[in-house]
């Protein structure tokens, strides 16, 4: 069963993607000249991705505090990373903001396409110019008004415990005097694996916009302000889960429906 879901799976994600792409390729040059900030662009790209839950009826996802996020102004969101699934899942908070990702993954047939025309933040890993360029970019976005979205563990956990954060998010924070979203993500961590294709046919993924954290409190400690941020994401993913594991989330799972909900 897992192996026809999951042929289906990446024959559908196949598919779509060659006609998404197009899609957003006209979205792009109609929306240019009047969306500097590529706002409808990145929607556009929620909506794609969010096209996975929508049309399975074994994937469930449901996004809380979404209304906590700023449609406009300076920002970053920041999010604890188990699989590939969670990129999907965070479009689904359909707001505007600028990926921070890979290098190679701009390479990727039609979605790294699509990733370019949103200008999403490149980064490659262990390179001090390429860390030193994506602070710049991200700097230059947050100046522009257009929220960022850094994964601070640095890559996917394993094991799906949260790792340690790395500096970035928050130094962008303090510089900007902007504040930080803390968004915890669950149920991910075999939707889309980080080695492998198979795929788990049954998913009940979770996000959760908590309150944002303001760097004023710190006064520019950037390792203060990041393991303040860590720990409410640590503690709030084990909440999220324990309500999981209860009763609730089993009357939940009996309900059926897969829809994307905000609070």
């Amino acid at each position: 069963m897992r192996t026809l879901y999951s042929i289906v799976f990446w024959v559908f994600m196949a598919v779509t993607c060659v006609i998404m792409f197009a899609v957003g390729l006209v979205v792009f040059l109609v929306t240019l000249p009047f969306d500097p900030n590529g706002r409808a662009q990145h929607l556009f790209s929620c909506f794609w991705a969010q096209i996975y839950f929508y049309c399975n009826p074994f994937w469930r996802l449901r996004v809380e505090g979404r209304e906590r996020l700023p449609w406009k102004g300076p920002a970053v969101i920041v999010a604890n990373h188990q699989s590939l699934g969670d990129i999907l899942v965070l479009f689904g908070l359909y707001r505007p903001f600028k990926w921070v990702s890979k290098a190679s993954v701009f390479k990727v047939p039609f979605i790294g396409w699509n990733m370019a025309l949103n200008r999403y933040v490149r980064l490659v890993r262990g390179s001090k110019e390429s860390i030193a360029q994506m602070m710049s970019d991200c700097e230059r976005w947050i100046d522009r008004g257009v929220p960022v979205l850094l994964f601070p563990e640095g890559t996917r956990s394993e094991d799906g415990e949260i790792k340690a954060f790395k500096d970035g998010a928050f130094r962008l924070s303090i510089a900007k005097g902007c504040p930080v979203y803390p968004v915890v993500v669950t149920g991910t961590a075999r939707t889309l694996p980080k080695h492998g294709l198979m795929l788990d046919t049954r998913a009940d993924c979770v996000v959760r916009v908590l309150d944002p954290v303001s760097p004023d409190a710190f006064g520019g400690d950037v390792a203060a302000m990041r393991e303040h941020v860590r720990d409410l994401i640590v503690a709030e993913k084990a909440r999220m889960e324990a309500a999981a594991e209860g009763p609730a989330s089993s009357r939940g799972a009996d309900e059926g429906g897969m829809l994307t909900s905000g609070s």
